[in-house]
């Protein structure tokens, strides 16, 4: 897995080698892969960050906001050099709300850490679960 390139609008500067690491550690651990160069490598995973965003979507009345939702999606492209039907180029996306009182910067951490965990399994799942 090579570093998430962070394409999105706004810009977490740990967000990317965050993400990187934690679908490089599911897929280390649940496989059994060694990383090696990109010559000998029989699966090749690149990427970016394509949205980092933060919505509204609970509303207390009409001017007050009850929940927020950081929403992060990232582009991964999927290389299986034993059998290129396996191939892939897929955006997944994930979402955690929060509630509307809360400053996203104290809560930040945390919701990109679940929100990173569920993208990691779902990458996961897409590119091994089927071997």
């Amino acid at each position: 897995m090579h570093q998430l390139e962070n394409k999105a609008r706004n810009v977490v500067p740990s967000l990317s080698t965050t993400l990187t690491n934690k679908i490089r550690s599911r897929i280390l651990s649940q496989t059994g892969l060694k990383p090696v160069t990109k010559d000998d490598a029989d699966y090749d995973m690149t990427g970016s960050i394509t949205a980092y965003e933060v919505t509204v979507t609970g509303a207390q009345s009409v001017q007050v906001a009850s929940k927020n939702r950081l929403t992060i999606s990232v582009q991964v492209v999927f290389k299986n050099r034993l059998n290129d039907k396996a191939d892939f180029t897929q955006t997944f996306t994930r979402f955690s709300d929060f509630d509307a009182s809360q400053i996203l910067q104290n809560v930040e951490a945390a919701l990109i850490e679940d929100i990173g965990n569920q993208l990691a399994d779902d990458i996961f799942n897409k590119a091994f679960v089927n071997w």
